[in-house]
């Protein structure tokens, strides 16, 4: 690995920069925490109450539930398909990422029409003369669709960290006469378990985040009812998305100290991992793992596929016509693209300094601004879309020049998934051999010319990936877009959610199918395609 030397002292213009994106970075949190202090919310006297409490602790309870179904599930799917002889695992490789594609809220539609009365489920029930409706809404709803949607996070990490796994600890505990499943247990999950932690954590976040998919299932989480409580009671609102923000940095803070304890080993795993026979359980290991990709996969695209034919057929047959047409969707289409490219620009050029003070120079502003940007992924979307729609309402200077603006969805983009873009352009700018920096100063070349004419051409594959990362995440994204979007300005995500809350399913799937093939081909070569495990 190529060393890089670290200097004592960044440029004061560079230092100034960084400080200032910390500052932008951290203006929805702190503009929250303000708000809370300065006016009428008063949030210490709503703590104890229903008010509070209850959406509380469905949210805890939610989220509980969730990482820890994930965590098994991850784990599971992670050693069939990294370790074992699996029926079709190199299919399962390529498979299993997918339902990244999918957001939440779409998956959530998906599973209550199909098992609505009138839908997929419910259709086929009649035909084997079961009359059961299966009511998909609440608890049950909002933890079998976020665990269907969020098992991929725990899947990946862990999958590439069995694959790095030395065999020799293995081999040892095979030697001495341990099963499969003995050695599994004492020699490889202990290794692994700061990884599926830091998995498990991370789907925590991402569950007392969640609106889209609450929302659906009419399950009362912290983000639902913030949602419901903006307009109508804003002091409410503000001491719920205080707790969630104060919940949330918990969480991100315990992930922290769980990828600091991680496993490091200095042995080099040399060839193929140790792979594992099923024997007995080779069947229900297929099984079992087909059952998770009919559901997270089949079924919402199932569930779409019928929306959209169905709605063509009945509109071309002189049934009810489409709510939308061609150009709508073309529309739509184009909105997602171009602000979630421009999004994804932003975010590189806005962790960019950052990522190069830390990576280039000895720094205390940079390691600061560096927390500061990591930790923004604590920041559930609905807190950043409601404390930008709060500061530009009530104050006159930001009313004039930003609400109603793109400029401020791309703000709120950034600031939510600009933590995204950080790892992987921080890689980016290590990887640059400092030798290249050295000798284009000794040939005398300026700063700003070794940057544009030596680093940045080196850096560019890994910023394209950190960029695809971000434009990835906000295709998907549903809170900020629903309320910091210009007024007719509307993309896939919005289109998809408003047809589905106003009954309009043949809409929605047809937006959904667009949807879904942009992510699939984003997600095929950001994610399955690199992944460590394929």
């Amino acid at each position: 690995m190529t060393q890089i030397e670290i200097k004592r002292g960044a440029p004061i213009g560079l230092r100034a920069v960084v400080f200032a994106l910390a500052v932008l970075f951290s203006f929805p949190g702190i503009y929250l925490i303000w708000r809370n202090l300065t006016e009428d919310s008063d949030p210490i006297s709503l703590i104890g109450t229903e008010r509070i409490l209850s959406p509380l602790w469905r949210s805890v309870s939610l989220a509980l539930a969730v990482s820890a179904t994930t965590a098994v599930v991850g784990t599971l799917l992670a050693w069939f398909t990294s370790r074992t002889d699996i029926y079709g695992c190199k299919v399962w490789k390529v498979l299993l990422p997918i339902p990244l594609v999918f957001p939440t809220f779409l998956g959530a539609a998906a599973f209550i029409r199909t098992m609505n009365p009138g839908g997929l489920a419910n259709r086929f029930l009649s035909t084997l003369g079961v009359e059961q409706t299966i009511e998909m809404r609440g608890f049950f709803g909002a933890w079998l669709v976020l665990t269907l949607f969020c098992y991929p996070y725990v899947y990946l990490p862990v999958a590439a960290r069995f694959r790095q796994l030395p065999r020799s600890l293995e081999e040892s505990s095979r030697v001495l006469g341990q099963s499969p499943i003995k050695t599994f247990q004492k020699i490889v999950l202990p290794q692994a378990g700061p990884v599926i932690a830091a998995g498990t954590l991370i789907v925590f976040l991402y569950t007392i985040s969640d609106f889209g998919a609450v929302q659906l299932m009419r399950y009362d989480t912290l983000t639902r009812s913030i949602f419901t409580a903006q307009l109508a009671n804003q002091s409410v609102a503000l001491a719920l998305s205080l707790i969630l923000l104060l919940l949330a940095g918990v969480i991100v803070l315990s992930e922290r100290i769980f990828s600091r304890v991680a496993f490091k080993t200095d042995e080099v795993v040399m060839g193929k991992s140790l792979e594992y026979e099923l024997g007995k359980w080779r069947t229900p290991a297929f099984i079992f793992t087909t059952f998770v990709s009919l559901l997270s996969i089949g079924a919402p695209l199932l569930a779409i596929g019928d929306w959209a034919s169905d709605g063509i057929f009945r509109s071309t047959v002189g049934g009810r016509p489409l709510t939308i047409d061609r150009e709508q969707v073309w529309e739509s289409s184009w909105n997602t693209l171009s602000i979630s490219v421009l999004a994804g620009i932003a975010a590189v050029l806005a962790v960019l300094p950052v990522a190069y003070i830390v990576a280039k120079y000895k720094s205390r502003i940079g390691s600061f601004s560096h927390a500061v940007v990591i930790a923004t992924f604590a920041l559930p979307g609905l807190l950043i879309a409601l404390a930008m729609r709060f500061w530009t309402l009530r104050t006159d200077w930001a009313f004039d020049l930003l609400n109603n603006t793109k400029a401020l969805l791309i703000f709120s983009y950034v600031v939510r998934f600009g933590s995204l873009a950080m790892g992987v352009v921080l890689l980016a700018v290590a990887a640059v051999p400092q030798r290249l920096q050295d000798a284009g100063r000794t040939l005398g070349v300026q700063r700003g010319s070794r940057f544009l004419r030596i680093d940045l051409p080196l850096m560019t594959p890994g910023l394209g990936a950190a960029a695809g990362l971000v434009i990835l995440s906000t295709m998907k994204e549903l809170p900020i877009t629903l309320l910091i979007s210009p007024l007719g300005f509307s993309t896939l995500a919005t289109r998809i959610f408003s047809s589905f809350e106003d009954a309009f399913v043949a809409e929605a799937g047809i937006m959904a199918l667009v949807l879904v093939l942009i992510s699939f081909v984003l997600t095929w070569f950001l994610v399955i395609r690199k992944a460590d495990h394929f």
